[in-house]
């Protein structure tokens, strides 16, 4: 009796799956699945290689129900049947596609940059999830994509993202405070981005927060780090301040806005009205080289970490280090709220304040 070589049984078999009843199509399925997530890496590779047709026309003849299980279960695989991971990424229906656009290692640079171009929403949002993303990717996805997935690359540390990409996001963030927050914000993002995100800013519609105008010219020269308003500037700006602060709408996402846009009335008095400190105070942890000041004003104000980073990261030209960011926000999670507001309040945060800056200021009213 003469035996028949792997490729004559892999053709009867798949011959066999092509006739057989559907419930059993999806027990073979199963079978298959748990064989190759049971095996280790090296005879993993082989199975996947063997088994890759079989599933393929198994694939064809399952109910929806099956695929997502068949989905999910070579996502978690490292070596997966190439050939279904591909047929799977590419379905129709968004949640058979996504658990393999979010996991799966089997998908090449090429396979995603191909279907980041050409799926849906959801799809795109899966890829940009990914644990790390090629830059030929991410152009795709901008190129393609929408807001939330925008977002979603922009929150993704694995993510790497080159000069083209940069170039387009900003162009993304000129009429989005919140993209705009999340780009500049992001810990890799280069200076140069950063400034030209922070001179394009939109400037705030009409009756949606205080006044302030400023024309492109001197939006694009001022540099990051803040002056000290004069004192006609917190006049125009503390009427509207107050107003926004009794109707509930002096918040992290308005503050936030303030420091990104280099608004540093608005932000100063903001901290005093959320504080219920002086503005002297407020200048004085606002220019002071230690970072302590300044976060207790701000945990005072009941804002929260991202509020508070930006408003670290936009005080001075330059960026904070990794060390002084985790400094910073270790200060911040450890403090408590009433502790915060009695220090910047009444304590030595306060003292010193009123020490430094009265021949500052008394000058400065004064002239």
């Amino acid at each position: 009796m003469t035996a028949n070589s792997p490729a004559d049984i892999l053709v009867e078999l798949e011959d066999a799956v092509a006739t057989c009843p559907l419930d059993r199509c999806a027990r073979i399925l199963s079978g298959i699945v748990q064989l190759l997530s049971s095996s280790r890496d090296r005879p993993q590779e082989l199975l996947a290689k063997v088994t890759d047709g079989v599933l393929l026309r198994l694939a064809e003849r399952v109910e929806t129900t099956a695929l997502l299980q068949l989905s999910a279960a070579l996502a978690e695989l490292k070596v997966a049947p190439l050939e279904t991971v591909r047929r799977l990424a590419s379905h129709n229906d968004p949640d058979v596609a996504c658990p393999v656009l979010l996991k799966s290692q089997s998908l090449s640079t090429a396979d995603l940059k191909a279907i980041a171009a050409s799926s849906g929403e959801r799809q795109r949002c899966a890829i940009a999830g990914r644990a790390r993303i090629e830059p030929p990717v991410i152009e795709a996805l901008i190129k393609r994509g929408g807001r939330t997935v925008y977002v979603a690359l922009i929150g993704n540390t694995g993510a790497r993202f080159s000069d083209a990409a940069y170039v387009a996001l900003v162009e993304k963030c000129l009429t989005d405070d919140e993209l705009t927050k999340a780009l500049a914000l992001r810990p890799d993002t280069p200076d140069t981005v950063t400034r030209k995100l922070l001179s394009a800013s939109p400037a705030p519609k009409a009756g949606t927060g205080p006044k302030a105008t400023v024309s492109p010219q001197a939006a694009a020269a001022t540099p990051i780090a803040p002056k000290l308003p004069c004192p006609a500037a917190y006049a125009s700006a503390r009427p509207e301040i107050v107003a926004l602060s009794r109707v509930g709408k002096l918040n992290d996402s308005t503050v936030n806005r303030f420091a990104i846009r280099g608004e540093t009335a608005n932000l100063f008095t903001a901290l005093s009205v959320l504080s219920g400190t002086p503005i002297e105070i407020v200048e004085h942890v606002m220019t002071d080289d230690d970072c302590e000041g300044l976060v207790m004003a701000c945990r005072a104000s009941r804002l929260n970490w991202q509020t508070t980073l930006a408003i670290l990261c936009n005080r001075s030209g330059t960026r904070l280090s990794f060390a002084e960011r985790e400094h910073a926000q270790h200060i911040f999670e450890t403090l408590l709220l009433s502790t915060s507001q009695w220090t910047v309040r009444w304590g030595e945060i306060a003292a010193n304040a009123k020490t430094n800056d009265r021949p500052h200021r008394g000058a400065r009213n004064g002239g």
